[in-house]
Parts: structure tokens; C-alpha cells; sequence
């Protein structure tokens, strides 16, 4: 695939986007629920190393493919590394799956509401590397702790500033400012962060698209808005805590949004199946994911 045709299938949109972006701090929790206990690791190489041997172990899978596997993104250790001979980002192109980098570092405290996004170092040099590797976009992430107008004015702002640099750099930005769900005035917050994201969106210069991935909304098809704006290439659904049961029957409501899940992916896979097992079990929670995404219910 090249970026013409990378950009044609996200634009259409018949899959969902795996989230294989788990970083330092969320990498122990993936590895325990996957069944890989803290004992086996002693270093942070070694750590990586074992959650990379579990993602090739998804990318390699039979019904990991770009018939209902859209997008991939990637924790930059993973892009920098191989897979059945070939670097991560080349293995997913191969297979129809388009690849997306990680490249946020981490979030602030919580200040107004909100945490914003942790400096970026070196992030010019990190995307002419993932550009190289084949990579189509980034994705960088915040979060939402409350209905604050000037703090979720403040998320916007510097998500489409990094998302700008992306543009910048050749890349399609998916922008991520993630909303709790455990926030209680959630539907009051999202709607401010929908005409924020629209403001936002206006400013942009014509020609260029970025890529939203937002909590599932409170209200159903809230974000309908930004799904048909002609400067959103397409916007995505995380999980965000929700079960794979629970974010699937909420994500069908929502028209036009296909999933990007993480947690919800995974959740059921465990190191010591045999391939068999593990194909099976992640050929289902695809299936389930991929019907969530494309096939729609009335809210």
C-alpha cells in the first residue's frame, strides 16, 4: 500500500484500528492480564521484550488481517523492530494494515481538569524515522478529567499544535484528547469538546486532514459532527475502561466511529495458549470488534 491507498482505507473505514501502543508505565499491567508475571522479566529490555514477543505474536496471527484489522498503531520500540525478517511497520503493510506510531511521552499532573501532553523531545527526528519505516500517522494522547471550558480549551489547542508538526513532517496525525468515563459530567464536557475540536478544525488550512480518537460519547453519535467534517479523515473510539462487551454494544450506536481499542483487543489472550488457541481467540474479539465498527444499531 502506498499513502494514497493507506489514506483511501482509513477514509473508508470497514475495520477497526488495533492499539499495540501499550508504553513503559501500562506495559506491566498488558503483560500480567496476557499471563506473563513480573517474575520473568528483571530489566526494562527485558520487559520489552516480552510484550514484543506478544505483539508479533498478534501481528503473525492468521486473523490479524487487514480484511477487519484496518490499522495498527505502534509503540516506537515496536516499529523499531522486526518481525518474520521484516521490520513491524513493513509486516503490517504486507498484510493490508496500516501502521501508526505512538508519540506522545506521557502526561502532565492534572491542572484546570485536564492533563495535558508531557514535552516531546526529539519528536522531528522521531517522525522522519517513522516516515523512513513506511509509517502512515501518529497518535498522541491526553485526557479529560472534567467539564473545565478553559482546560479542555487548552487539550484542543495543543493536540492540534502537535498534530500541525505531524502534518508537517508527512504524516497523518490521530489526535487523542481521551475523556474519563468516570467523569459524571461527561456529557456536558463532551459537548465542549466538540465545539472546541470544530473550532479547531475551521482554523486548519485547506487540504489537510487529521484523525480524532475519542471516548465513546455519553450520548449517542454526539460527535456525529466531527465524523462528517471534510477536515477529519475519520475518527476512531477508544475503549477508555470499558469491557469488550460494554464498549462494543456503546460503540454500534455511534454512526461513522470505528473503534481503536487496546484493552478490549487483548483482554482474553493469554501466553500460554497454543497458536491455535490464541488465533481463535483473537479471530473473536476481531469479529466482535469489526462488527461494532461497521454494523450500526439505532441508539
Amino acid at each position: 500500500m502506498n499513502e494514497q491507498e493507506m489514506t483511501a482505507k482509513m477514509a473508508k473505514g470497514d475495520g477497526f484500528i488495533a492499539a499495540l501502543d501499550q508504553s513503559g508505565g501500562s506495559t506491566p499491567k498488558a503483560l500480567r492480564a496476557y499471563g506473563v508475571s513480573d517474575d520473568e522479566w528483571s530489566t526494562e529490555d527485558e520487559m520489552f521484550g516480552k510484550i514484543h514477543e506478544m505483539r508479533c505474536r498478534i501481528i503473525t496471527a492468521p486473523s490479524f488481517s487487514g480484511d477487519k484489522v484496518v490499522g495498527a498503531i505502534l509503540f516506537e520500540k515496536t516499529m523499531d523492530g522486526m518481525v518474520g525478517g521484516k521490520t513491524v511497520p513493513a509486516a503490517l503493510i504486507e498484510k493490508g494494515v496500516v501502521p501508526f506510531i505512538k508519540i506522545d511521552k506521557g502526561l502532565e499532573d492534572e491542572a484546570d481538569g485536564v492533563q495535558l501532553m508531557k514535552p516531546m523531545p526529539g519528536l522531528d527526528a522521531l517522525l522522519a524515522r517513522a516516515k523512513g519505516l513506511g509509517v502512515f500517522g501518529t497518535k498522541e494522547r491526553s485526557v479529560i478529567n472534567k467539564a473545565s471550558p478553559s482546560g479542555i480549551a487548552a487539550i484542543v489547542a495543543q493536540q492540534f499544535e502537535v498534530g500541525r508538526q505531524v502534518i508537517a513532517a508527512g504524516l497523518m496525525p490521530i489526535l487523542e484528547p481521551e475523556y474519563s468515563i468516570k467523569a459524571e459530567d461527561r456529557a456536558e464536557g463532551e459537548a465542549i469538546l466538540r465545539d472546541e475540536i470544530l473550532k479547531a478544525l475551521d482554523a486548519l488550512p485547506e487540504g489537510q486532514q487529521v484523525m480524532l480518537k475519542l471516548s465513546i460519547p455519553a450520548v449517542p453519535n454526539s460527535y456525529k459532527a466531527l465524523v462528517d467534517h471534510p477536515k477529519v479523515l475519520k475518527v476512531v473510539a477508544l475503549s477508555g475502561g470499558y469491557s469488550r462487551d460494554e464498549a462494543c454494544a456503546e460503540l454500534a450506536k455511534n454512526d461513522g466511529m470505528i473503534a481503536s481499542f487496546s484493552r478490549a483487543l487483548l483482554e482474553e489472550l493469554r501466553a500460554g495458549m497454543s497458536d491455535a488457541e490464541f488465533d481463535a481467540t483473537l479471530g473473536e474479539a476481531i469479529d466482535a470488534i469489526h462488527a461494532a465498527s461497521t454494523q450500526k444499531v439505532a441508539a
